[in-house]
């Protein structure tokens, strides 16, 4: 820290003076910008006090002891300065007088060492309460906080307290500039972060939540989805080769379910169960969210199990998603689909062609996604059904002419 940051200067307060014709002089500790004023205990005539050279004009007794006195504070409070700035260089003004006073300087919890202890915790409930693949995302927000910290306020860890608005707006302006970043991206770190900032505030550790006035910026997505003309296309698609026509049976198969890709590839035989209707139902949990999913299973998307099913465990051959992502490519160009497919697509066809456009509710749809809750549907898939809405309102003018 520069020196020329810190002060100290001692004033009088004139509107304290009393029947004695004297007032207290107080000792102002300017660090930072930032002051901390406290009484001396000593006492003089305005007249006589110099608040150039910082002393009395008297040669009395009294008015000598008072100015040694005053320099010996003078002395003592940059002893402590210099002692904490040894220490840490994370303090305020009032840090500075604590240490003169000798008392414990207020405890402050860090912003990165509290992100690690965190995340050490929650490091043990990983194949208990947390997925592996969680962990990792709170893992990386935290190397995103160092980052920020680093490039903007130079440091390795500043404390809890200086976490404020104007913080989260720099370091959302952080990642969207030096990191390069999407909104939803930047969403996801800051998100991640207020549940850290909640827990500090739970534990003590902040008085207010710095989230209070901040927004995050919205980010409008576009449901990529096949219309029943474009996946009616690619099931009629004859496809020579063994590898892709896999994974274009697969992709068939999850627009029919709404199944993710790890409940796809972990799909096991005992997943398939006749439900209470003496229909076949897909049981499982979803990885994502561990809610457990039950799907009717329909016709086309038997017929795809029957058709890879042996004696093994396990329904589908095993290949990666990101094979499976690539693979879509390449099929894509062969069906004349101009979509970008991915497995995602096959879900969001599932909820949106297979379901709401034949009329199942939002509620169904929810359910049958396993969504964690109803507002994550309705943002997903609202436009889809003005979309149908509208369609409907279109054909009804049409007839009422």
């Amino acid at each position: 820290m520069k020196k020329e940051n810190f002060k100290i200067l001692f004033v009088i307060k004139l509107y304290k003076l009393n029947n004695k014709g004297v007032c207290p002089i107080n000792v102002r500790i300017t660090y930072q910008g930032a002051r901390r004023e406290n009484a001396t205990g000593y006492f003089v005539e305005p007249k006589l006090w110099d608040s150039k050279r910082q002393l009395i004009i008297s040669n009395t007794s009294d008015a000598l002891n008072t100015n040694a006195h005053l320099e010996l504070i003078k002395q003592k409070i940059k002893n402590s300065y210099l002692s904490i700035l040894l220490e840490t260089d994370d303090f305020e003004a009032n840090d500075i007088y604590l240490k003169y006073l000798g008392k414990p300087l207020k405890e402050s919890e860090f912003v990165v060492k509290y992100f690690q202890k965190y995340l050490d915790k929650i490091f043990k409930l990983i194949g208990k309460d947390l997925k592996l693949a969680t962990w990792k995302k709170y893992n990386y927000a935290c190397i995103q906080i160092v980052g920020f910290i680093k490039f903007n306020y130079k440091k390795n860890d500043i404390s809890l307290d200086k976490i404020n608005l104007q913080f989260l707006t720099e370091f959302e302006y952080y990642l969207k500039t030096e990191q390069n970043q999407s909104q939803s991206t930047i969403n996801k770190a800051i998100q991640r972060f207020r549940r850290l900032i909640s827990i500090a505030i739970a534990e003590g550790f902040l008085d207010k939540d710095p989230f209070i006035l901040y927004k995050a910026k919205k980010v409008k997505k576009e449901i990529v989805f096949l219309t029943h003309e474009e996946l009616e296309t690619l099931e009629k698609t004859q496809i020579s080769q063994s590898r892709l026509s896999l994974v274009k049976d697969l992709f068939i198969f999850c627009s029919y379910t709404g199944l993710a890709y790890y409940e796809m590839s972990n799909l096991e035989k005992q997943n398939i169960q006749i439900g209470f209707d003496k229909v076949y139902w897909i049981q499982m949990k979803r990885e994502k969210t561990e809610r457990q999913i039950s799907i009717p299973i329909l016709p086309k998307a038997q017929e795809i199990i029957e058709k890879y099913s042996t004696d093994n465990n396990r329904i589908f051959p095993l290949i990666s998603n990101q094979k499976f992502n690539s693979y879509l490519k390449e099929i894509a160009d062969i069906t004349g689909i101009e979509k970008r497919l991915t497995h995602h697509t096959a879900r969001k066809t599932f909820a949106s062609t297979i379901l709401l456009y034949n009329d199942v509710s939002m509620e169904i749809v929810s359910e049958l996604l396993g969504h964690s809750n109803m507002v994550i549907t309705q943002e997903s898939y609202g436009k889809v059904v003005q979309k149908k809405v509208s369609e409907a309102m279109i054909s009804l003018s049409v007839k009422l002419k």
